[in-house]
């Protein structure tokens, strides 16, 4: 196997975990310190705007090459197994059926509340260095 075909295999993997984490949020069976992980990973993984804009050199794919991934398997690693089965399973009918990943227009609310945040004590503190 080719290295990029290893990159393409790793990264539809990463794709549909973060749809199981999506499954795994709702289901009954997963443990509610999964649950807050989950609902903080999936807002940001499936969200249409990324904390560090892809434009920015280096750092643009920084959070998608190893801080998303690094979320995505810590809570992966959280869930009982057979709960995680049932939800990867409803992850792979989810987008066999819809073709994509679904979009969470939550977690496009919490990027651009941080990068307000941030605009704003940025403001502020340069308003008292002046």
């Amino acid at each position: 196997m080719s290295i990029f075909q290893n990159i393409r295999q790793w990264a539809s993997r990463i794709k549909r975990d973060a749809v199981t984490l999506w499954f795994a949020y709702r289901h009954p069976g997963t443990p509610w310190f999964a649950k807050a992980l989950a609902a903080f990973v999936v807002a940001y993984a499936l969200s249409p705007i990324d904390l560090i804009p892809d434009f920015i050199p280096v750092l643009g794919y920084l959070d998608d090459a190893l801080l998303l991934p690094g979320l995505i398997w810590l809570n992966i690693r959280l869930i009982p197994a057979a709960v995680l089965e049932e939800c990867r399973v409803g992850a792979d009918t989810w987008m066999k059926e819809q073709g994509a990943k679904p979009r969470s227009m939550t977690g496009a609310v919490l990027v651009l509340a941080v990068w307000i945040a941030a605009g704003v004590g940025l403001w502020a503190w340069f308003i008292t260095r002046a």
